[in-house]
């Protein structure tokens, strides 16, 4: 049997990502269970694991991965970079037309690359099967407890990318001595499932939305609000779940309500530009508004959430919205609700999610290379194959050629 010679490319981008799509230990399980399989390392010193740590589990470090089949890596490759006709692995951020990533989308087409976006894996059912979601939201909650923390003077917490590890970090969060605060959670993914990760170690309890509204309580506590919690249709003030995701601009929010009970908002739910937003701005002068911490880890700009101005990195993670002013101020300052919206939250704790992040690969994408197909996975998650997009992605056109 032919081998099936995978590469681990060195990230290229700028800043450097230290995630990595195959760990150490997972390549070694691979090669084990696939002798088919032999996967090479390109030399990096940025990357959470050492390249000792891949030798000391027999994998083998290549600066030319030209003869490899397989390329896989995680934030865009250069188009300089990019060798032709091979089959690619990355998040390309090219398929909403990104203007960016005009000319690296250019360059697939060019160089005949078969081009598989991690966003574009999905099951027979059309849901995504990869992410590095879970861990946006484990972290993104966390800095929310973080900065809650910080605004009101209550603990100090070690920032989570200074963490060796999730143990640390989760370590570190039993410093967080929290008084009878209401957390309101939006989403339902796995973005949603990372946070409640993090909640249930602080031991916070989960409340109905019904019990969130209505009732106090003398401990924290959290409640996840789903659509028909937060929506209504605006002509007869129903929800339909199913009329919400085809119809989004025929709903407005109901969230206003929430906003007069909830010390810290953690926004981890997916947002259609055609649907409305969370509260306006004008809400946010409301002597009833409560919001005082907003972890949005959607870090949509001009989206569901209007405080959220643009987003903040890892080194400076948190900003205010002066909601006096209308204008970015001081994060902790009396008047401003204090923003977290760090677009690449799982780079905080590499480590943990690219574990995370590695064994979906092999245990729900790498089966679909090696043997059979049968969903057709591979195929349909290629934006392009051999010099052409492929028919899903042919609304691509005016953009790639």
């Amino acid at each position: 049997m032919n081998k099936l010679r995978i590469g681990v490319l060195r990230e290229e981008k700028n800043p450097p990502d230290k995630r990595v799509p195959l760990t150490p230990l997972i390549c070694a399980e691979l090669m084990r269970t696939y002798p088919s399989i032999k996967i090479f390392v390109q030399p990096s010193k940025i990357r959470c694991y050492a390249d000792s740590e891949y030798t000391a589990f027999g994998v083998m470090l290549k600066e030319d991965l030209s003869g490899c089949d397989i390329l896989m890596g995680v934030k865009e490759v250069p188009k300089d970079l990019l060798i032709p006709g091979k089959k690619y692995f990355f998040f390309s951020h090219t398929i909403k037309k990104q203007a960016h990533n005009q000319k690296l989308m250019k360059a697939f087409i060019e160089k005949k690359i078969q081009m598989i976006d991690y966003e574009t894996l999905t099951d027979k059912n059309n849901n995504r099967i990869i992410g590095f979601g879970r861990y946006a939201g484990i972290v993104g909650a966390y800095n929310g407890i973080l900065g809650y923390g910080k605004k009101y003077d209550l603990f100090q917490l070690k920032p989570a990318n200074i963490c060796r590890d999730r143990a640390e970090m989760e370590e570190e969060l039993k410093r967080a001595k929290l008084p009878n605060i209401k957390i309101a959670l939006t989403g339902g993914g796995r973005v949603a499932n990372g946070v409640i990760e993090t909640l249930s170690a602080l031991r916070i309890r989960k409340v109905t939305p019904e019990e969130f509204l209505m009732a106090s309580f003398r401990e924290p506590v959290y409640c996840q609000l789903n659509p028909r919690d937060y929506v209504e249709r605006v002509d007869d003030h129903n929800f339909d779940l199913h009329d919400f995701f085809q119809h989004p601009e025929h709903f407005k929010s109901i969230f206003r309500q929430y906003t007069k009970v909830t010390d810290i908002f953690i926004s981890s739910h997916y947002w259609d530009p055609k649907a409305p937003r969370m509260f306006e701005l004008s809400d946010t002068k409301e002597n009833d508004f409560r919001i005082s911490v907003i972890a949005d880890i959607t870090c949509d700009m001009n989206g569901s959430v209007p405080t959220t101005i643009r987003s903040s990195t890892i080194a400076d993670p948190f900003y205010g919205y002066n909601i006096k002013q209308d204008k970015e101020d001081l994060p902790f300052n009396k008047h401003t609700v204090c923003i977290m919206a760090v677009d690449n939250l799982p780079c905080e704790l590499p480590r943990d999610s690219s574990d995370d992040f590695g064994k979906d690969l092999m245990e729900r994408v790498l089966p679909c290379l090696i043997n059979e197909d049968p969903d057709n996975v591979i195929n349909r998650a290629s934006i392009c194959i051999d010099g052409k997009l492929n028919t899903p992605f042919e609304y691509l056109s005016d953009y790639a050629y």
